[in-house]
């Protein structure tokens, strides 16, 4: 049960629930807001959901999972995965970054670099290690093209 909650929209559902708390309880008279920060949130919100969406789909196509703790059928390097290894992860800081902005959390901007990080301690290394141990050649040729985050 805890391996299945031990997911990366867990992580980031905590991580947005601690910016909102921020915004609302200690906010400190601090704000960011202007009159472009709706927008700018609104568009950082959209381009992350835009590579959920657009990884997703290619995994779906390629006929591999999305889930972190399984094994991956294949080594996806099509679409937006020629861009970046991890799109879902940097749409995931993106949405992140536009709700801080959106809730004017400024003091949560310190969670963005934060979530990257336990992002990448708790699933980037290991699905990278795995995919190096079962694709090896073809993998490592793709970490050489592709960079990890954009």
């Amino acid at each position: 049960m805890l391996r299945w909650l031990d997911i990366p929209p867990v992580w980031l559902a905590a991580f947005l629930a601690l910016s909102w708390s921020q915004a609302r309880f200690l906010s400190f008279g601090l704000s960011l807001e202007t009159g472009v920060t709706d927008l700018v949130a609104g568009l950082l919100i959209g381009a992350g959901l835009i590579l959920i969406v657009l990884a997703a789909s290619e995994m779906r196509r390629q006929k591999t999972t999305i889930i972190p703790h399984l094994e991956a059928d294949r080594l996806v390097q099509s679409g937006i995965f020629s861009k970046s290894r991890n799109p879902i992860y940097l749409g995931d800081a993106l949405i992140l970054t536009g709700f801080i902005l959106y809730w004017d959390a400024v003091l949560a901007l310190v969670l963005v670099p934060t979530f990257v990080w336990v992002i990448e301690r708790r699933f980037v290394i290991s699905e990278e290690d795995r995919l190096r141990r079962k694709f090896r050649a073809d993998f490592a040729r793709y970490e050489q093209k592709v960079r990890r985050w954009m």
